[in-house]
Parts: C-alpha cells; sequence; structure tokens
C-alpha cells in the first residue's frame, strides 16, 4: 500500500457511512420504532459490529449471513460485515428451513446471525460449524446482538480492502427453477449503484426512506448504501404492514420508499389512502405496473418512478426517465409511457434488445428482442457456478431473459419472460399486454396471466383474478371487457379468481400457477 496513488482510491461503499458520520455526527440516521440513531452512533456501532467479527476469528472474504427482516442490525451489516473484510450473505427471510440450509451450506458462511422470531426455520439445521448470534431487535443489554456489540471497539478497524472488484456480497436469486444461484456483487459495483440510485430518485440530505423494500433483496437495491450516502433518515420497518406504512409516511414525513407493483396496489386500495400534502417519491419495479396503478398512484401525491433489473445487476438497471413535453399529454397517455421500462441508469451501459444472433432488433416498437446488458452494475460471476456465469455472459453481454420491444425514441419496454410468452396458434402473445387489459376493469385489484394447453391452438391465455374489496365480477364479464380493449386472440380463454402466490418481494409466482395448469393436463393425458 506505499506506492499507491494519490488519484485513485478504492471504491467501496463503506466509506459512505464514514464521511456522513463525520459531516453529518448527530442527524439522525435510523429510526425504528421508539429506537432513534444519529450517525455517530451508527458508525460506532458498525466499528463494535465489525471489530467483533475480527475478534470472534473471520478471515478475508468469509461469509456471514444475517435473516433477519428490515431493522437495524441488517443495516449495520452492510457496513460492518465489508469492513471487518467479510462478504455478506443477506437470505430470503421467507424460505424454508431446507433453502436457508442450502444456502448457508453453498456459500459457506462461517457466522449466522438470525432474527429470534426466525430462530423456528434454523432449529432444524445443524449449525454446529457457524457461529450463531440471535438478534432480538430489542436495543436492550440483554439482547444477544447488542451484547455481542458492546464487548467490540467503538474504533474502525484497519481495511483489508486492496482491490474495489473484491466480493460485498452474494444475492442469492429466488430459484424458481431449481436451485437458487448466488450472485457475487463487488465493492465498486454496490458504490456506482448506490450513487445511481441517489441520482435516479432525486435523493438529498433531507430525505427520508421507509423501508418497505426487504434489504436481503438485492442488499434493498443498494438503498442501504445510497441513504447513507447523501446522510439520509432510514425508517425501519419489520414486515410491509399497510397501516404501518401509511403512518409511518405521515408521521415520520417520509419522502422515499420502493416496492413492487403489489405493494403500491394495497397501498392505494387502503382506508387511510389519501392525498399527501407532500410529495412522495415512489420507485417501482419488480413488474411492470399497468398504467392504472400508475394513474391512482399519481391522485396521491406519490411520484412514481419505474425501474427495471435483476438480481444480476444489483437490482433497478433501467429507468424511464420522463421528458418535460410528456406534462401536457392526457393523464393515460402519461401513464403509458411511464409504464414502459426506459433506458439505463447514468452510472450504466445503455441496454440494447437483440435477436438470436445478437444483432439489434429494429427501434419499431413491435419486434421482440431479448434485453441484454452490461456495465458497471452487472454481478461479476454466479459464485461456484463458472458453467451459468459463461452462459449468461455470452457475446459479451449479460443476457436477461427477459422480452421487450425498442421504441423509436430509444426506450425499452417488456413484453415478457422468455419462458413465459405464449404462443397460440402460431402467434406470440404478451403476458403482460393481457394483465394490463384486465386491470383497467374497476372491480379488478390485480391479475396474473399464463399460458394454458388448448389442443387446437397449442396454448391460450388464463387470467388468474384478484378482485378489490366487496367487488364482484364473472369470467363472462371479464373476458367481454378484454375483447374491447385488445384483440380477440389475445383475450384470456379463461378466468380464475382468488389471491395469487407471491413472493416475499412481492412479485407473483406464475410458476405455482403454471405448474397447476399443466399438470392437470397431464394428468388428464395419462
Amino acid at each position: 500500500m506505499q506506492n499507491k496513488p494519490v488519484n485513485r482510491t478504492e471504491l467501496t461503499p463503506v466509506n459512505f457511512l464514514q464521511r456522513s458520520a463525520y459531516v453529518f455526527p448527530d442527524k439522525v440516521a435510523i429510526v425504528h420504532g421508539d429506537r432513534r440513531y444519529t450517525y455517530r452512533e451508527f458508525e460506532e456501532r458498525v466499528n463494535r459490529l465489525a471489530s467483533q467479527l475480527r475478534k470472534a476469528g473471520l478471515q478475508k472474504h468469509q461469509k456471514v449471513a444475517f435473516l433477519c427482516p428490515n431493522i437495524p442490525a441488517m443495516l449495520e451489516a452492510h457496513f460492518a460485515v465489508p469492513a471487518a473484510g467479510g462478504v455478506l450473505v443477506t437470505i430470503n427471510t421467507r424460505l424454508n428451513s431446507e433453502e436457508i440450509g442450502y444456502i448457508l451450506e453453498h456459500a459457506d458462511a462461517r457466522f449466522l446471525f438470525v432474527d429470534s422470531e426466525l430462530q423456528v426455520l434454523t432449529n432444524p439445521l445443524d449449525t454446529s460449524d457457524l457461529h450463531v448470534i440471535r438478534v432480538d431487535d430489542t436495543g436492550r443489554p440483554d439482547d444477544p446482538y447488542e451484547s455481542f456489540l458492546a464487548n467490540g471497539s467503538p474504533a474502525p478497524v484497519e481495511s483489508w480492502l486492496e482491490d474495489e472488484e473484491e466480493p460485498i456480497s452474494i444475492n442469492y436469486t429466488s430459484g424458481t427453477t431449481g436451485r437458487p444461484k448466488g450472485v457475487l456483487f463487488t465493492h465498486r459495483g454496490t458504490y456506482l449503484n448506490a450513487l445511481g440510485e441517489v441520482i435516479e430518485t432525486g435523493m438529498n440530505f433531507n430525505s427520508v426512506y421507509l423501508w418497505t423494500l426487504p434489504m436481503f433483496h438485492c442488499n434493498g437495491w443498494c438503498f442501504t448504501w445510497a441513504v447513507t450516502a447523501i446522510a439520509g433518515t432510514h425508517v425501519c420497518l419489520r414486515k410491509t404492514d399497510p397501516d404501518m406504512i401509511w403512518e409511518l409516511i405521515k408521521k415520520e414525513g417520509v419522502t422515499h420508499f420502493n416496492g413492487a407493483p403489489t405493494v403500491q396496489i394495497m397501498l392505494v386500495n387502503h382506508p387511510q389512502a389519501e392525498a399527501l400534502d407532500h410529495p412522495v417519491t415512489v420507485t417501482i419495479a419488480g413488474a411492470p405496473p399497468s398504467p392504472t396503478l400508475l394513474e391512482k398512484i399519481k391522485a396521491l401525491n406519490f411520484q412514481p418512478i419505474h425501474v427495471y433489473g435483476l438480481t444480476e445487476t444489483y437490482g433497478p438497471h433501467t429507468v424511464c426517465e420522463w421528458h418535460a413535453e410528456w406534462d401536457g399529454l392526457p393523464s393515460e397517455e402519461q401513464a403509458r409511457l411511464r409504464a414502459r421500462q426506459g433506458q439505463a441508469y447514468l452510472t450504466f451501459d445503455l441496454v440494447r434488445i437483440v435477436d438470436e444472433k445478437m444483432h439489434d432488433v429494429p427501434l419499431d416498437g413491435k419486434t421482440i428482442g431479448e434485453v441484454v446488458m452490461r456495465g458497471n452494475n452487472v454481478m461479476k460471476e454466479y459464485f461456484k457456478d463458472p458453467e451459468s456465469t459463461v452462459t449468461a455472459f455470452q457475446g459479451g453481454w449479460f443476457h436477461s431473459g427477459d422480452l421487450a420491444v425498442w421504441h423509436p425514441d430509444g426506450y425499452i419496454e417488456l413484453r415478457d419472460r422468455l419462458k413465459d410468452i405464449i404462443i397460440s396458434g402460431g402467434e406470440n402473445i404478451s403476458t403482460i399486454e393481457v394483465e394490463q387489459a384486465v386491470v383497467k376493469h374497476p372491480a379488478v385489484l390485480e391479475c396474473a396471466v399464463i399460458a394454458i394447453p388448448d389442443e387446437k391452438w397449442g396454448e391460450r391465455p388464463k387470467a388468474f383474478v384478484t378482485l378489490r374489496k366487496g367487488a364482484h365480477s364473472t369470467e363472462k364479464e371479464i373476458i367481454s371487457f378484454c375483447q374491447e380493449q385488445i384483440a380477440r386472440f389475445k383475450c384470456p380463454a379463461a378466468v380464475e379468481f382468488g389471491e395469487l402466490p407471491k413472493t416475499s418481494t412481492g412479485k407473483v409466482q406464475k410458476y405455482v400457477l403454471r405448474e397447476k395448469e399443466w399438470s392437470i393436463r397431464n394428468k388428464r393425458i395419462n
């Protein structure tokens, strides 16, 4: 390190906390119920955790797993673990014991911090090779996590970081088609992604960020580091409770929160929903929001920002940047434009839509191709899976597996996942287009569309619909309504009413619906 150049510092988001605590030591950094931590206290707690990990034997690049909801300990881990030289593994809190055990083993975890409410998930596991610390989330001295911190040093540990391309975290994919893959993030990638989030969502010193998005999901889309970078205030939330969300938005003066359309649907249809006296920036991703939902969001003084990405791109990669000339358009047309996925963040390379030979498709808003990405926030690799890494990076670009069209203005718009597209009588049908037609119906709360087998056409769309509370509709009525919106061959052949299966981040689990429908077909054949 003696030859370290004067004009270079290795990029790491760990430095964001150091700077904010130095400049704004007395500013409130974390709000959690009755607890308040200033940036001075936030940094001290992180330093104590980092030093304790070192004392407990953590070696460079060893893995530290956290199975916790959106609480201060989870936020502190995002700084303390990399500061100590470790690699953070945040685990989905809705997985079962077997899935959690697989991740702990695959990641070679050496430490496990587990929230006391989630300990039931780890009790069946053999954790004899792990250093396990329970987190009661009380803030009191008798909390095992607080006891662990109390024995640490408030002074920062010496950095072991030598190269910004070193790993900072491993995030596991949902694993809907097999075992989840470990996506390796780097110090450089998370640093640049965090700055991208600051720029694209317009956060600043006065920002108050509510943690509706799970911190275990792509490290909270890197907002764990982004909010800290601008010395904003983190408002923690143990669970996605719409009552509590509305209460905190008003009580704490929340200015920003993120989430999938499902979260927004819960909020706009909640009894407490009302137009706010201050604007709240709402970043939406996880599934394309319908124009109908976007119109309702704006009526509440929520300012929607539509972004799109994957775990392999650290979360959001594109944003639908708004154009001032669109302000004069009718609200429905504005919502249609805002529902597009847009183009890459300032800090990443522009995305392309390509055919099977990696040639760009025409910018005609009609020709479907695959979304491919590259740039500072594409994952380094799949952990312990070089074959999948090579496949994902074919042609020098990351292959998303998402199908989209490319509009004349350069913006992209998703049409489907490769596995979700419906091929009916040789025609491609976008499930997203059908879903957006269905949710325009006033009785519909949300909808998911999949392909079901059809003897004549091969496949036909089926809509799974959740109705609004107190609303009523029929299969015939929904289908007739769609026939007024889109071509008849695209309309659902069947409609089923009920709750939709979802992931912990609010994404609809279409594979659950598909497995059910196609297993019925297979039983009939056999």
